[in-house]
């Protein structure tokens, strides 16, 4: 019995290796976008992917027939957006600023985003996860994608005097 057990452990890591090695660096590049933090430094992003991979691993033997790589990206995206809720509601604390294009965007909105362009799912199955209508998730997409199209221009300097102030 013991011995069984051990085989089946066994088996069961090899196969979440072999998993991890093929998935970890797309959930990875994934988790950063979301986060909208830099490739080179991304700890928020290396804590979601740890999560999500963990939880993947526990549920392995239970998700027999179903794409782990599709589990791990689903709860990639509800953990953020539960921890992305928190921390965009919580009083007093200020929004930090990071660095690139989709930083400018909402973490709705890069959400939904990563999850339509860059993973590809379908909008059915976004707004399935978010629980939100289909017609919802596209006018969020749209709005996302014309944010990093257009993005706002800066104040145009004024000259007073001699001297150019901002507007």
């Amino acid at each position: 019995m013991r011995e069984r057990h051990a085989a089946q452990d066994a088996r069961r890591a090899r196969e979440f290796e072999a998993f991890v090695s093929g998935a970890a660096g797309r959930l990875l590049r994934a988790a950063t976008l979301l986060t909208a933090e830099d490739p080179r430094d991304n700890p928020h992003a290396r804590r979601l992917l740890t999560s999500a991979l963990a939880h993947t691993y526990a549920c392995w033997d239970t998700s027999r027939g179903d794409d782990p790589y599709d589990r791990a990206r689903q709860y990639l995206a509800a953990r953020f957006a539960h921890g992305a809720w928190h921390h965009h509601r919580a009083l007093g604390r200020p929004r930090p600023l990071r660095p690139g294009a989709l930083a400018r965007l909402s973490p709705q909105e890069r959400l939904i985003l990563v999850l339509r362009l860059y993973e590809g799912v379908a909008e059915e199955q976004v707004a399935a996860l978010l629980g939100l209508s289909r017609e919802r998730v596209r006018a969020i997409c749209d709005r996302a994608i014309t944010t990093l199209l257009h993005p706002p221009r800066a104040p145009a300097a004024r000259t007073v005097g001699a001297k150019v102030v901002p507007s």
